[in-house]
């Protein structure tokens, strides 16, 4: 009998109340087949395709079983990307925000000095790219004595890239008795060799979804040459008018023009590449996940994972040379059982490529006819009401959960001998306080973070004004970050 809530789990309250917060009210076919096998503690390779809640499947229930008052890490999760770690720390703080787990990313172009500052607070779960995490672990920086959960999330992208080297160091460092888990699209053979290798005989767990790709989504192919792919891009768009948009190019140059020429038309987009700063990467992807823009170009660097709510239409401005590719971008939309449409456009010269693609997915991608004006004219009204509103983001699951959440600000750290049960003991002897409003506490050297639950943080803020910790008269404010 297959569950039909997460209630039947018997997770923990602090576990369910997220869950309940962040509306995940029935778990997707793989959450169903992954968390009582992972919470009964079984290693797992899992065969599972972008947008089937993969995160939240190994997410749950590593969360479930971390020891809260244990310092050191007890889960590592390897991510191929910067993105998709910070996604994934995300996911698992939101997951963890009641049981007040500490969960932190690590990835190059970021400072090395401010990683190894966080790594000696109390972190429960590191999420990291496969470089960075050995980097940590060569330094003596990231202890993993203590690692029981080991996660390596997109296995066959981390092929890719050239990690696995990496990804195996990784694994050759952690303690032997862990739990050991595989998520990957594909399976190709050096992937299971190596969960052959180090794995404990892991159960493996293949979602049956029709075909490779999601079957929420309507693929269609257009042919057209390569000078009128812009003139059709904005027909396309017009017509499908989508709530929000991807559109795929292979290399930034071409993003950056494909992006100049929407821009000109009035578009409300942004653009995403490996040529820009982290940060600005970083922002990018923030403001689209806000709604601030509905149309988002990007290379391949945006299709991993990145889970953006509600893009109802994808579209292959330039075929992609990497069949899997074709499953990653589509897979950003039709998520979490929506509907959504994958456009690719295909110039003569593109014909080896999709039948590649076609032989890998298993099915031939309807081709469709390029959009006749009439069409077009017919649309644009609605087109331009649309674009003329901002974009409605149905369930950022991150806000929802923080709605109630002020994280304030202490001048006071570890120089002036504070600790956690410091900033604990005397917050929860506020009238209407009590331990359990109390989430993250991060205590610097001279300055401390805490984080308040359930609504109480202007009356925490109130009171502290006026209150001594150890003695010691901190300034309290809201703080920014």
């Amino acid at each position: 009998m297959s569950e039909r809530n997460f209630d039947e789990y018997h997770l923990s309250e602090e576990i369910t109340r997220a869950l309940r917060v962040m509306k995940f009210e029935k778990p997707t076919e793989v959450q169903r087949k992954v968390i009582p096998k992972a919470l009964e503690k079984s290693d797992l390779v899992v065969k599972s395709q972008t947008g089937s809640g993969k995160t939240a499947a190994f997410g749950v229930p590593v969360c479930e079983l971390i020891e809260w008052e244990e310092r050191k890490p007890q889960a590592l999760i390897l991510t191929p990307t910067r993105e998709l770690a910070a996604q994934v720390r995300e996911d698992i703080t939101n997951i963890g925000r009641f049981k007040r787990i500490k969960a932190l990313a690590l990835y190059g172009k970021e400072p090395f000095s401010k990683q190894k500052e966080e790594l000696k607070q109390k972190t429960h779960v590191v999420v990291g790219t496969p470089g960075r995490v050995m980097d940590h672990i060569e330094r003596g920086t990231l202890d993993v004595a203590k690692i029981t959960h080991l996660v390596i999330d997109e296995a066959d992208e981390m092929l890719n890239m050239g990690f696995i080297d990496d990804v195996e160091a990784i694994v050759k460092q952690l303690p032997s008795n862990r739990v050991t888990m595989v998520f990957s699209a594909t399976l190709p053979k050096d992937v299971e060799s190596l969960c052959h290798k180090y794995m404990n005989d892991p159960i493996n767990i293949e979602r049956v979804a029709s075909g490779i790709t999601t079957s929420t989504v309507e693929h269609q192919l257009i042919e057209v040459r390569e000078e009128g792919k812009s003139a059709l891009l904005q027909d396309v768009t017009t017509i499908e008018n989508p709530d929000s948009c991807m559109i795929f190019c292979n290399t930034k140059e071409q993003v950056d023009q494909v992006f100049a020429s929407l821009e000109h038309a009035g578009y409300h987009c942004e653009k995403l590449h490996g040529g820009l700063e982290q940060e600005e990467r970083f922002a990018v992807m923030k403001g689209f996940r806000a709604g601030d823009f509905r149309y988002l170009v990007a290379t391949d660097v945006a299709a991993r994972g990145i889970d953006i709510d509600n893009v109802t239409l994808v579209i292959n401005y330039d075929v992609p040379m990497e069949k899997e590719s074709y499953v990653h971008r589509t897979g950003r939309t039709g998520r979490a059982g929506n509907a959504g449409t994958a456009i690719t456009f295909a110039t003569p010269n593109d014909g080896k490529y999709i039948k590649l693609i076609e032989r890998y997915i298993g099915f031939d991608i309807p081709e469709v006819d390029i959009p006749s004006q009439h069409e077009v004219i017919a649309a644009r009204a609605a087109f331009e009401e649309k674009m003329s509103v901002r974009r409605i983001v149905k369930n950022n699951k991150t806000e929802r959960i923080n709605q109630d959440i002020m994280k304030l600000h202490f001048t006071g750290g570890k120089k002036k001998k504070l600790r956690a049960v410091d900033f604990v003991g005397t917050i929860a002897k506020i009238p209407g306080v009590t331990a359990e409003d109390i989430g993250i506490i991060t205590i610097q050297d001279t300055l401390t973070y805490v984080d308040v639950l359930n609504g109480k943080g202007s009356l925490v803020l109130q009171a502290m004004e006026n209150t001594t910790i150890k003695g010691k008269k901190l300034k309290v404010s809201k703080a920014i970050k």
